[in-house]
């Protein structure tokens, strides 16, 4: 187990990984592609990640997990970034997998940043919603986060929760993610046919590389060994992210945020849903 500034090792199903021990990357995470693109940066306890005109660049935790809160503060691409996409994201594999996305989409200079965030249960997608933050990401740091319990994925930017996916399993089965493990990853890469107005403005590769950076990772969460699910899936009340729920104040604070930022949602995409899935009556509060 980790906590505070030490590294240890333990039993306890709950992993607490902090900045402090961030010196140890690759005991904790793998470059699945672009390792040459991963610099380490110790002397902030942090990573950036390179996209250059050769490749982008991935990490991936060695561990997984069911459940948890996980947590991270990046510094977004300053400049021309249009064409470019950077991700912290949770991921299993397969043709079925979980999968719960922060996607940054990059701008043209003096443009908003754009914010795009998914979540796929049992192999299904296509949930995507985006809004524009309500600051610039790539001036400082800032906190982005996401809390998954038995109940509900929550996402938040600086501790502002932004959108929620409830567990509708007994509405709705086989559309929750509580079965598959799950690795932490951080990305960069080249997405001009998509990202930028639609892949109107591709990268501008005259302003590469293109550095994403990533500090301060924080996990509190059910580590899955030898692919063993049995002990996460059991809902334990002693792990503090069980609890987390959205109260009155926190609704309010959603709600207003999305209001004035938020500008495509799936649900209300006429073209693509002429019927609004059945979930997002209960998603969108």
């Amino acid at each position: 187990m980790r906590t505070g500034s030490k590294c240890l090792l333990g039993s306890s199903i709950v992993l607490v990984l902090l900045g402090s021990c961030f010196g140890a990357f690759y005991e904790d995470f793998s470059a699945d592609w672009g390792g040459e693109n991963i610099l380490l940066n110790e002397g902030v306890n942090g990573v950036d990640l390179r996209l250059t005109t050769n490749t982008g660049a991935r990490f991936a935790s060695r561990n997984s997990y069911l459940f948890g809160a996980f947590s991270v503060n990046m510094k977004l691409i300053a400049g021309n970034s249009a064409g470019t996409a950077c991700s912290f994201y949770l991921t299993s594999y397969g043709d079925s997998h979980d999968e719960i996305d922060f996607e940054f989409l990059g701008n043209v200079s003096g443009q908003p940043y754009v914010l795009h965030t998914n979540v796929f249960g049992h192999g299904k997608g296509e949930r995507e919603q985006r809004m524009f933050l309500w600051f610039d990401p790539t001036a400082d740091f800032h906190n982005y986060s996401v809390i998954w319990n038995h109940r509900h994925v929550t996402w938040y930017v600086d501790n502002t929760p932004i959108r929620v996916f409830r567990n509708l399993e007994s509405k709705y089965p086989n559309t929750y993610l509580n079965t598959e493990a799950q690795v932490v990853s951080g990305s960069i890469f080249d997405a001009s046919t998509w990202a930028t107005r639609g892949g109107l403005i591709p990268i501008d590769w005259n302003s590469a590389p293109f550095i994403v950076k990533f500090r301060d990772f924080s996990f509190n969460a059910c580590h899955v060994v030898n692919n063993d699910v049995t002990n996460c899936k059991k809902q334990n009340a002693r792990n503090w992210w069980e609890a987390k729920n959205l109260d009155r104040a926190s609704i309010a604070r959603m709600r207003s945020v999305t209001k004035k930022y938020r500008f495509y949602d799936y649900c209300t995409d006429k073209v693509r849903n002429p019927t609004p899935p059945a979930e997002c009556r209960y998603n969108n509060l």
